[in-house]
């Protein structure tokens, strides 16, 4: 039986939290977009709200989903389209590794430009209005270039024992990690 591979994922809304009534609604902001990255196959796919059955059983195929605020965020905002508890689903969710080992979270963006001399194309914010004016191919960029972050920060994190990131005082500090 071949082994099953480990999916990388992200996600974008169709609102923010404050249209919803806040960061406790999060079930309401609704699928804009998604991406995933088989680690086995290289390859990613896009997805639309429309396309959200094929994006469940994409990661419930996974042996390991993998992404960052995957559980608070992520899957708070997928649960209204299924009945399967995502909770259940194999899953490493880098920011709650950091979070655990700081104390404190740090954001995808801090950890890539640390960590890989690297950015995020925007924010959450801009990824709404990109998908409120209809520019679905700029939402998918953005969402597939955060997937390809998380998959790098993993692969360096798994690679190297760390992950980088600067302190208050522009200092540049390691958290290790252990994946």
């Amino acid at each position: 039986m071949p082994k099953q591979p480990e999916i990388f994922f992200d996600l974008e809304t169709q609102h923010l939290a404050e249209e919803v009534g806040g960061w406790g609604n999060k079930h309401r902001m609704r699928v804009a977009c998604a991406v995933t990255f088989d680690a086995h196959t290289q390859e990613f796919q896009n997805y639309l709200e429309a396309e959200v059955e094929r994006l469940l059983a994409t990661l419930q195929s996974a042996g390991l989903v993998i992404g960052f605020n995957l559980k608070n965020f992520d899957y708070a905002v997928l649960q209204p389209y299924t009945q399967v508890p995502l909770s259940r689903l194999p899953t490493l969710d880098l920011l709650e590794e950091i979070q655990r080992t700081l104390g404190f979270r740090l954001s995808l963006d801090t950890l890539a430009s640390a960590t890989l001399g690297a950015e995020k194309l925007a924010d959450g914010v801009q990824a709404v209005r990109w998908y409120k004016a209809g520019e679905l191919e700029k939402l998918l960029d953005y969402c597939r270039k955060d997937v390809a972050l998380t998959q790098q920060l993993y692969l360096f994190g798994k690679e190297h024992g760390h992950l980088c990131y600067y302190d208050r005082n522009r200092r540049k500090q390691r958290v290790p990690v252990a994946w």
